[in-house]
Order: structure tokens, then sequence, then C-alpha cells
């Protein structure tokens, strides 16, 4: 007997054993993969030459031609994640299934389709951290049915469970000893293949930098030009998609040397589509040429014509058709222009790319050839959009992602593909948020329908749709910083502000132009876009007694044709009549004159003419205050959902007839917080 129970102890004692092996080296995983990744990318710069010159700013790009330096300032800092409730189950949906989670919140989330932020800032004393919904769906209101899904690990890093992406993106920027930079670093950086051919001689002048070239083994090779051995070549190179070989061209953003290759090259490669992610000229540096028309050019063989232009608050679609010399066909294509992204550093809110990168893809016509990339260099910003792109495609197909080893493949097809830790993390971030937030564009055909049923309550949860998605948008959006506020928090402006818990963020502010004597340029309003034009309205809070002038300057110096007023006066809390009855009156340098006004139901109309009597010379203005009177304090919604659609309307007719909808409109309550937020995305969608 004794004998058996010493065989079970030797044997429990050897399967603990076994065990704990196990997990010791599951543990330590993750570490040999950084080192694995590390040891290849001391391999790999030891085994090539590189010609590279000293690197500054974002786009770490220098050469001959280079407009950057290095001493220019680019931040690498990256955004916290916030704090969140407790988690409770729930599920998220890939492909239309439903995959089970247990630490996911109770139903898969949509947010509105306005602008919203892309990450979500993480203090790591407040608490854990429930998962939401993760889903990437081309409807968002799709049912769903359960599904097991295969996990994939990629050659160095894993790859990450859309289900585990928020938990995986929290713990990779407040991790100790393993993060983003220690991932980041794990990239091969610099040439890692030959480039013969981008380094000829004949070849140099083509080349924007002299470190971001075309590596031979993918690059575009044009149809030589009679007499010319030389004319093959082209800053370009073949990108891999997902599932689909050479599905993008990555080149730099053409040079006046190099505007008919570009043109040959969109002509021989099919391409319908031309993603542009770089302004001109930024911080006085030139960093494309204007490689387009304004109605018909001829770049050598290939005439270009603009057919259409379309404005929207992000970026711009431009619409060409394309004939080459001696051809009948006819061939149109889209430019897709991002213009939102910052001179230095990544999109504070991955929102508005996103929407972007969608809109190619939706337009992108399905037997074209491949969609072509650029910015400046051709790697940073480009790499962004093209590892944004593909892993949307691979959350949306196997329910993971794996965007380290998609970067790393980017790099073995092009030098420097996301060139910066912080664009690295802007990637992860863009990733998470259309994960939380799935594509929330509705047709307006099917919104009433939609709308029904995302409002129907749930009698188990107690809970509905909508309900869901703006716990969503708390999650995504970012806590505020004290430093993210410095001027309205500077004590000089202390007394300019109703609230300071209500304040504009600096890189929002619309500081004052017109000049009133040693008053500061500062005023508690933020500039805030509309669906096709940027800062279309102003947000603002009730004119202080010390404000009024300020408020006038503000309407000037803007050019607003439109006030909303949501709030009702009260001489308690110091909302007092800012505007003069029957007469002229003069806030500060600005001259404000009543002209009429007339009351319909919940709206009394005003109508003011202005002009800053320090510059009669650039006359007057017309500007309509409408004063909405069917929101009562007391209560947190209007009196009637027709009452304000009807305030919409009449502002959105307002500022067409005026001024062909391109005036700003000032928009007000109390603080500039709740009531002016709700207004101003309603106006927004329904224009």
């Amino acid at each position: 007997m004794a004998g058996v129970i010493a065989g079970i102890l030797m044997f429990v004692i050897i399967l603990l054993g076994v065990v704990l092996t196990f997990k010791r080296r599951h543990a330590h995983s993750y570490s040999y993969y950084l080192k694995l990744a590390k040891k290849q990318k001391e391999t790999a710069s030891s085994s090539t030459q590189r010609e590279m010159g000293p690197v500054g700013t974002a786009d770490k790009s220098t050469g001959k031609v280079s407009t950057l330096h290095k001493d220019d300032p680019f931040s690498t800092s990256t955004q916290d994640l916030n704090s969140f409730s407790s988690p409770s189950p729930c599920s998220f949906s890939v492909q239309g299934k439903t995959l089970q989670s247990k630490s996911l919140l109770n139903s898969y989330y949509s947010v509105s389709k306005e602008p919203i932020p892309a990450t979500t800032s993480l203090d790591s004393s407040h608490g854990e951290i429930p998962q939401p919904t993760l889903s990437i769906q081309t409807y968002p209101y799709g049912g769903c049915e359960s599904v097991e899904m295969s996990y994939q690990a990629g050659q160095f890093q894993p790859a990450i469970r859309v289900a585990d992406l928020l938990q995986h993106i929290t713990q990779m920027k407040c991790g100790q000893g393993y993060g983003f930079k220690e991932e980041y670093e794990g990239l091969a950086e610099g040439q890692t293949a030959p480039w013969d051919t981008a380094k000829k001689d004949e070849n140099r002048n083509k080349n924007r930098y002299g470190n971001i070239i075309a590596y031979d083994h993918t690059r575009v090779r044009l149809q030589l030009l009679d007499g010319d051995p030389h004319s093959d070549y082209i800053n370009a190179n073949y990108i891999d998609g997902y599932h689909r070989p050479r599905h993008y061209i990555a080149t730099q953003g053409p040079m006046q040397e190099t505007v008919r290759d570009f043109w040959r090259m969109i002509w021989q490669e099919n391409s319908g589509s031309i993603v542009m992610v770089t302004n001109l000229v930024e911080v006085g540096r030139v960093k494309c040429v204007r490689y387009w028309p304004d109605e018909t050019e001829v770049y050598g063989d290939v005439k270009v014509t603009l057919i259409e232009t379309e404005p929207l608050a992000e970026y711009v679609i431009r619409t060409f058709t394309v004939q080459k010399k001696g051809h009948h066909e006819i061939r149109e294509i889209r430019q897709f222009h991002f213009t939102s992204w910052p001179d230095h550093g990544v999109p504070c809110y991955a929102t508005g790319l996103l929407g972007f990168v969608r809109q190619v893809k939706f337009l992108n016509p399905p037997d074209a050839g491949p969609i072509v990339v650029h910015c400046s260099a051709g790697a940073g910003r480009t790499g962004c959009f093209i590892a944004v792109d593909i892993m949307l495609d691979m959350a949306e197909n196997e329910g993971v992602v794996d965007i380290f080893n998609c970067i790393r493949e980017l790099r073995s097809q092009r030098v420097n593909m996301v060139q910066t830790e912080e664009q690295y993390v802007f990637v992860h971030d863009a990733i998470l948020e259309a994960c939380l937030c799935g594509n929330t564009a509705i047709p307006v055909c099917e919104f009433r329908a939609i709308y029904y049923n995302i409002s129907r309550l749930d009698p188990q949860t107690n809970s509905s749709q909508v309900k869901d998605e703006f716990q969503t948008l708390n999650i995504v959006t970012p806590r505020v910083r004290a430093e993210d506020c410095s001027v309205g928090l500077l004590p000089r402006n202390h007394d300019k502000n109703r609230s300071m818990d209500v304040l504009s963020v600096d890189r929002c502010l619309p500081f004052l132009i017109s000049v009133d004597g040693e008053s500061s340029n500062y005023i508690n309003a933020a500039l805030m876009d509309s669906h096709k034009q940027p800062a279309a309205f102003i947000v603002t809070q009730h004119p202080l007694p010390n404000t009024v002038a300020d408020f006038w300057r503000l309407v000037f110096d803007y050019n607003c044709s439109s006030i909303v007023m949501l709030n009702e006066m009260d001489a308690a809390q110091l909302c007092m009549q800012y505007w003069p009855e029957k007469s002229s009156t003069c806030y500060g340098p600005i001259q404000v004159e009543f002209i009429s006004a007339d009351i319909d139901e919940d709206i009394i109309n005003r109508i003011f003419r202005i002009c800053n009597m320090a510059r009669p010379q650039d006359g007057y203005r017309l500007v309509q205050h409408f004063q909405f009177i069917g929101w009562p304090a007391y209560r947190d919604t209007p009196l009637s959902k027709r009452s304000i659609l009807q305030l919409v309307r009449r502002l959105a007719k307002w500022q067409e007839q005026y001024d062909g909808g391109d005036g700003r409109t000032v928009v007000h309550c109390l603080t500039g917080g709740g009531r002016s937020e709700l207004s101003v995305p309603s106006a927004a969608s329904v224009r």
C-alpha cells in the first residue's frame, strides 16, 4: 500500500514539473520573438551598405534635394489609453458571425459618423479595463452566429485576435520592459535589399530623397522610351495587398522632373486610383509638385483633364480623364487627396483616415490595376495607409490582425515603410478604432428602418444599441489633460471662462485677429468640422460681460454668417443680451447694426450688419442670429424634435443663400458644452 501511495506522489510531482516547465517557456516566448527580430535586424544591417545621411523629422528622409533637416523637431509621443469601468461578458463580430469572449461588453458597438477620437487614453491606476465589442463589418447592423476562429501567429510577433486588441494595445502602451518602442525596434531599418538601378548616376535626379529609393526586385519598370535606355526607372515599388499580389504601388511625391514618368506609370499600370497623403507645401517646404491640371494638360504622351473636384473636410476627391497619344481609349481616374495629416507627427484621431480608406476601397474599380499611393518620400504616411487597409481586410476575413509582420513585409518591398514609432502606434490605434466602432455610415433611404431597430430596448439587458454606441463613444474619447488646454488655463484668461471645466483644447482654438486695445487674442471657443467644410462651426460659451467685444471680434474675424443661440438669458448667470435692439452699437472695434427681426414658433430670427471700424475698407457683412427658445433650462433635450430640425433647415437655407454655404456658424449655449455639442452633429448630419 505504501508503495502505491509513493508511486502516486511521484507521478504528481513529475506532472507538476512538466506543467511549470511549459508555463515558463510560454512566459518567455514573447521576449524570444523580440530577440530573434533584433538579431535579424542586426544581421541585415551588417550585411548591407547603407548610403544614408543624417535624418530628422517624421519622414526621416534625406538626400541632395531633401527638404528636411536634422534639426527639425518631431514628436514621438503616443496617446494614452483611458481608464474604463468593470468588464462584462459579450461577443464580437467577424464577417457577420459572432465570437464569444467573456471579457467583452454586452453587444457590439457602432458610433456616430461624426468625427470621434481614434484612441483611448489609459491611466493604469484606474482599475480594470473592459473589452467592448470589436467588429469589422461592411454593414454594422447584420445578424450573427457563433463560429470558432483559429489563432494565427506571425514569424516573430504573434497575430492578435480582434477580441484581444484593446487589451493588447493597452498593455503595450503601459507595459514595463516591453512595449511599442521595443516592438518597433524589432523591425529592420534602412536598406535590406539591392537598389542598384536607383543609385545609377542617370537616375539620381529622379529621387526626392537619397535614402528612400526603389529596391530592384520590386521596382516598377516603365516601358523604355526610344533612345533613352534609362527611361524605365521611377522611384516606385509594387506592394502586395491582402491576398492580392501587387495591389498597391508605393511611390514618392512627383517632382518637376518626374511628373511625366508618373503619368506614364498610371497609364501603363492601368491604375484607377491615386492616393495622396501629403500637402504640396508643409512648414514652408515643397513636399510634392502639383502634378494635375486645373483644366487640361498634356504630360509627355498622356493627356489629363480635370472633370470634377469634390472637397470634403479632411480630403478632396478629384476625377480625371486620361488618354494616351495614339490611343482611342479614355480612362477615368480618381485622386484621393488626404489634406488633414498634420505637418508633424500623426493625426490626433484616426476617424478621418479610416473614412478615407473606406472611400478609396469603395470607389476603386474592381478591374483596375494597382492603387498608387504616395506621400512625399513614399514611405511613412504611404506605409500607414497601406498597412491600415491590409489590416482591415485581415481583421474582417480572419478575425486577427498581424500589424508587426505586415509592416515587416512592407519593408521587404520598399524601404522604411511606416517610418516612426509614432506612426507604428497610430496604425494600431486606427485598427482599434475601426474594430470598436465599425463602419457607421447609413444610407439616408435606410436610416428610418435602421434607427428603429437600433433604438429598440432589449428586455433582458434593459439597453439598446444606441445606448451601447454612446458607451463606445465614451470609451474611445481620450481624456483631456491639463496641458492640452494650456492657453485657457493661463491666469490672464481665467476671467474669460464661464467654467474652468469647459475649455477648448489648444489645437482647436480660434485666435482673434482684430485688435482691441490691450485685449488678448484668446476666446473660449473651438473650431469644429462639418462633413464637407473644415472649421465650419465655432462652438463657444454665452458671452460674459467682459467678453462681448471678443465674441463679435470672433464673428467678424472668422467670416461667420450665422449665430445660433441655444440657451435662455439669465441675469443671475450673467447671461445678458449681447446685441443691439433697433440701433447700432460698437463692441470694441466691431460695429453691430440691427437690420430686422421676426419670430416663428420657437425661433427668433435677427439680421445684423457688422464691420470693423478700425478697418472700414474690409466692408460690411450680414449675420443672421437664430435664437432658439424651445429648449427650457430644466430640460436635457429640446421640447420638440421638429423645432430643432426646423432650426437646422433655416440655418442651412441662410448659409446657402447668403454665401453659398461657405460661411462659418457660431453655436453657443451657456458654457459651450452639451447643447452646442448636440446641435453641431445634428446640423452637420442634415447637411
